[in-house]
């Protein structure tokens, strides 16, 4: 056909890529061995296609483990499509099956539909599949070629305008009052996404309704628009559910049309946000078919991976075996968040990480679920307790069989659980006793002793790992690691409970050595000591922030000695630790999708309305929260230059002198460390200001 001299370009369609889960394989596996045997009678099953897809990824069709239940509940926005399975019992059997005719039946029952109006009645008749299995169960190899039928015209279809974004076509009313339309009309139809829908519009309003109501909804018009819901994610071509469409149209109302628009509907959802003016719209002449004698030619068998016809074969000798299934499947949840929420997410460097957990108290157990959520594949803990009859309610890794016999080691007993709960993690546990300021070591040589293998084990496990989770009881406890940790620039998350407030936390994240033309807290040896953690500093970059340590003007004591029951536990709303556990995984995950990692500059309270740094949000130091009023905010604090733990005075001693100088700390009083820092002599310098301001405690007035 020409219009002005000019040939105008035929309709081409975007064929399916079958896309088959592990999981698929192992319930046909569990099918053929248990209920279908020798039987090679066809199999009704059911797949789904999306059309939120992000851009590049491939028009897919998507049989998943829930195939063989055509009743089972279809995930929102997927739209079903009931299809046949032809299992073989022998390769040879698959190789000589009947391609030709087994699409030539498909596609006749597709126009005994199309010419009936069974179609118009139920148009989910138009889109239906052919999957030809072959199962070697000795090797679990699995031959398959994938069929979507379609029926063809007689002469190619034409493109009167060529295809435009919904964008270019709609307002954005127009473009929301569809969306709202289109809501409405699953919510009538009582279904996850409706296939094909009829659409009339003005500049005010956008009205749509199912092909059962074509006649009365057009009424005579001699120009339509027909929506498809398209997988498609190309910007020039439609997605191949429209074919079967368009032979409906063209045999029951395509002499009576000049011409047909069509709008491919695409809804993406991303980073929270609905987006369909991706979606495309063009317009079309349909070719004559109402006088076609039989059915038309039908197509549709896949191409292979090297783009000629035939099968696929895929090898799973490796996963399919339960504990390698559970492995490919746990990442689900993970993978359907890139690919239709946050395409940008990188996983592997969040699966990849080696994760440190100090402590397997309350915070730790929920630090490691959350942690495997996200698929962190290498956890170990370190703890000195035992499993107590207090501890299963409120810590999600032990049992009240953990409690007896004076209770199992809680790092061991954690890891017995984790790899319960997932095989695939591999995890470790260590029974081991952090030195702290304030607890003398130097009892006897065997003490002392001992206090220097357990130092030298925490150095290995903090080389070893790439984030070193701070999680225990007491703030002293965190001091080694804080110091072991900034001396090998390893990532620190710190997570502390009050009874109803909490502070999770990154620690400054010192430069390496070989970049360090200063000492890491140079930048903060110019600031005023009165104004040290204040939260008025903005853009702080990673390396510049403190740590947990670096608000005190007081070092770490022993805080335990003398103290009640009450003083002596953490006690804290029961929620409280859940809720920190989870920010402070999270936490670490929005630092490893920052392209500088550690070094981010921190986000505070103030960026929570511009763009975040992240495909998952801001990267903050601190988030401190108040469960009373269900509030968090972010505050950020530059590195304090007389730190007890990240300063560069104590770094210094802590690397030249080793286990001598952490000896002098555990075992000399809290003056040890302020004498070192300077904290002393600051303390000297502000008694020494009040008293040349003359400030009299008992008469002043504040």
């Amino acid at each position: 056909m020409e219009r002005a001299g000019v040939d105008l370009p035929a309709l081409q369609f975007a064929p399916f890529a079958s896309a088959l889960d592990a999981g698929f394989w192992h319930e046909l596996t569990r099918r053929k061995l248990n209920d279908y045997r020798l039987d090679e009678s066809p199999r009704n099953i059911k797949a789904y296609y999306y059309n939120g897809d992000p851009s590049g990824l491939p028009t897919r069709l998507t049989l998943e483990f829930s195939a063989f239940d055509v009743n089972a509940v279809t995930s929102p926005r997927c739209c079903p499509i009931f299809g046949t399975l032809y299992n073989t019992n022998t390769l040879q059997s698959f190789k000589s099956t009947d391609k030709k005719a087994l699409l030539d039946q498909v596609g006749n029952e597709i126009w005994k539909a199309i010419t009936s109006g069974r179609a118009i009645e139920d148009p989910s008749l138009l889109s239906t599949f052919l999957l030809l299995t072959y199962a070697d169960l000795k090797k679990y190899h699995f031959y398959y070629w994938f069929a979507f039928p379609a029926l063809c015209f007689p002469e190619p279809i034409v493109i009167v305008q060529p295809p435009v974004s919904l964008a270019d076509k709609f307002s954005t009313s127009q473009i929301q009052t569809l969306q709202e339309a289109y809501d409405e009309l699953c919510q009538k139809e009582e279904t996850t996404a409706v296939p094909y829908f009829l659409a009339k519009y003005t500049e005010d309003s956008v009205s749509l309704t199912t092909l059962r109501n074509w006649n009365e909804f057009f009424k005579g018009q001699t120009k339509v628009t027909v929506c498809v819901y398209d997988p498609c994610t190309l910007t020039q071509y439609p997605g191949w559910p429209l074919r079967n469409l368009l032979v409906l149209i063209a045999y029951n109302w395509g002499s009576f049309l000049d011409s047909l628009e069509v709008l491919c509907f695409r809804d993406r959802t991303l980073q929270g946000v609905r987006d369909t003016r991706h979606s495309i719209f063009f317009e079309i002449k349909l070719p004559q078919i109402a006088s076609v004698t039989g059915c038309p030619k039908c197509v549709g068998w896949e191409k292979n991976q090297k783009g000629g016809l035939g099968p696929r074969i895929v090898n799973l000798s490796e996963c399919m075996d339960p504990k390698r299934l559970a492995d490919s499947s746990v990442d689900l949840n993970l993978k359907l968040m890139r690919w239709r929420l946050v395409p940008t997410l990188d996983l592997d460097r969040v699966v990849t990480t080696r994760c440190l957990l100090l402590g397997a108290g309350t915070l730790g157990c929920n630090v490691a679920r959350t942690l495997m959520s996200w698929g962190v594949r290498q956890i170990t803990f370190v703890d000195n307790a035992n499993v107590s009859y207090s501890n299963p309610v409120r810590q999600s890794l032990y049992e009240f069989e953990d409690c007896l016999d004076g209770g199992k080691p809680k790092a061991l007993a954690a890891v017995e659980k984790l790899r319960k709960i997932f095989p695939g993690v591999k995890v470790e546990g260590y029974n081991l006793t952090i030195p702290m300021p304030g607890h003398p070591v130097n009892f006897s040589e065997v003490t002392m002793q001992q206090a220097q293998n357990d130092v030298e084990q925490l150095e290995k496990l903090i080389c070893s790992h790439d984030v070193i989770f701070l999680l225990m009881d007491t703030r002293e406890s965190r001091w080694l690691p804080t110091v072991i940790a900034a001396s090998q620039r390893k990532l620190v998350i710190n997570a502390a409970l009050g009874f109803d407030t909490f502070v999770v936390m990154r620690h400054g994240l010192k430069k390496p050595k070989q970049e360090c033309g200063e000492p890491a807290s140079a930048a903060a040896a110019s600031v005023p000591s009165s104004v040290m953690g204040s939260s008025l500093f903005c853009n702080i970059p990673g390396h510049k922030l403190g740590c947990y340590f670096c608000n005190d003007v007081v070092a770490p004591g022993d805080s335990t000695r003398d103290r009640t029951l009450d003083q002596q536990c953490t006690v804290s709303r029961p929620g409280l630790a859940m809720i920190a556990g989870a920010l402070a995984v999270e936490l670490m995950v929005s630092i490893l999708q920052h392209a500088e990692g550690g070094y981010a500059v921190a986000s505070s309270s103030d960026d929570r309305l511009n763009e975040p740094p992240t495909s998952l949000g801001l990267v903050p130091h601190q988030i401190r929260g108040f469960l009373s009023r269900f509030d968090n905010v972010l505050p950020a604090s530059l590195a304090f230059d007389k730190c007890t733990a990240c300063s560069s005075v104590v770094l210094d001693h802590f690397e030249k002198e080793g286990f001598q100088f952490l000896a002098n700390v555990f075992n000399s009083s809290h003056s040890f460390l302020e004498d070192l820092t300077g904290l002393t002599l600051l303390h000297q310098e502000t008694q020494a200001a009040e008293l040349c301001c003359g400030v009299d405690d008992d008469n002043a007035v504040f």
